[in-house]
């Protein structure tokens, strides 16, 4: 577990990686979306509360439900690519830690305020949502990640009577370079960091 990943596997997941805009008319199966989840699902969260919750959008029904909901410009690019991950956050999280969180009996307890529970949920699914655009280059697919979307419309569209909250969305699939921009400038080092 100890190994250093080579160069090719380090371009793929983050040297050479970008956000795509464009998408080939290649599927994305249900096998690969559960392979996806089987990876991303083993990034580590805050007492493994995993409280992601995720909507594969990848039906042409599906995508019509989504589609009021998405940005001017993000609407054509995302109902082009063939599925989209909406990365919910469940703040009722809590309930799936005797499951989740076994060695500590009482974990649920630790979460007994509602505020506790929404930055709880929110921060680990946010992890969980990176995961997942790691895990999908690790598979070999892109990722356009945004959060350019009406989070009230999804939510009521897509997760009404439940605990789960819209965070951001993920479109996954076989890149083009159309529309694809110049990578843009990083911070160095010394502008972002600080070694005590």
């Amino acid at each position: 577990m100890s190994a250093v990943l080579e160069g090719p596997a380090l371009d793929q997941l983050f040297r050479e990686a970008r956000t795509r805009n464009g998408w080939s008319d290649k599927p994305v199966s249900d096998a690969q979306i559960r392979e996806l989840y089987d990876l991303f699902k083993f990034g580590p969260t805050a007492v493994n509360s995993t409280p992601a919750r995720v909507v594969w959008v990848k039906s042409e029904e599906a995508k019509q439900r989504l589609a009021p909901h998405l940005s001017g410009n993000n609407r054509p690019k995302t109902l082009k690519a063939p599925v989209t991950a909406i990365i919910g956050y469940d703040q009722e999280f809590h309930e799936k830690l005797p499951k989740l969180f076994p060695n500590a009996p009482t974990a649920k307890d630790w979460f007994a305020s509602p505020e506790s529970r929404e930055q709880t949920a929110f921060r680990n699914g946010t992890l969980q949502g990176a995961y997942l655009i790691i895990a999908a280059r690790a598979l070999g697919l892109d990722a356009g990640p945004m959060s350019g979307f009406d989070n009230a419309g999804v939510d009521k569209e897509f997760f009404a009577g439940t605990t789960i909250k819209s965070n951001f969305i993920v479109a996954l699939g076989y890149g083009t370079d159309e529309n694809l921009y110049p990578r843009n400038p990083r911070l160095d080092f010394e502008e972002a960091n600080t070694i005590l």
